[in-house]
């Protein structure tokens, strides 16, 4: 049987906390209190343990230690306290895999209409992979993660595995 073109692997439990608000006035209060740097728009920024990844022009999400939720959460509040703003633990509603390997872009491109080649280390996009809404990345080792609702975490990993699986799909020689 041959080697699948990349291993996937589900992330183990991650806290995962959406941010809404104005990041041209707040950005900075925010990512002293996330402990990260603000990203860029459509990039992801990371430090230590903890990833702050760009949503929309008003939206981030920060993926920290689940054990360090807690805490975080109280510290963006207490750094929005009186500015309209949304701190929420979305942990429990998103699931992530990473993607690792000889060809990872090779398995999502057969997913994702993303130009893979244009995707660089730092940089997430939002997309669909098949009928799945989702946001992925690529890490500076050449590991993609990726992230979607967790109600469809079965159905994303078969679509990853089997996508994993040469001769499948659009399966590049």
């Amino acid at each position: 049987m041959a080697e699948p073109l990349a291993h996937i692997e589900e992330m183990a439990a991650q806290g995962m906390i959406a941010i809404r608000a104005d990041l041209s006035q707040l950005g900075d209060r925010i990512a002293q209190a996330a402990g990260v740097p603000l990203p860029a728009q459509t990039g992801i920024t990371v430090q230590d343990a903890r990833n702050l990844a760009w949503m929309s022009p008003d939206e981030l999400l920060l993926i920290v230690p689940q054990g360090e939720v807690p805490a975080t959460l109280a510290a963006l509040r207490d750094a929005l306290s009186g500015e309209h703003a949304l701190v929420s633990d979305v942990s429990d509603m998103r699931a992530g895999f990473t993607i690792r390997g000889a060809k990872p872009a090779q398995v999502l491109a057969k997913l994702c209409p993303v130009n893979f080649a244009t995707l660089s280390p730092g940089t997430l996009r939002r997309t669909r992979a098949a009928q799945v809404a989702c946001a992925l990345w690529q890490s500076a080792d050449d590991t993609f993660t990726i992230i979607a609702f967790r109600s469809v975490r079965d159905y994303l990993r078969e679509l990853l595995t089997n996508a994993a699986l040469p001769g499948t799909g659009l399966d590049p020689r």
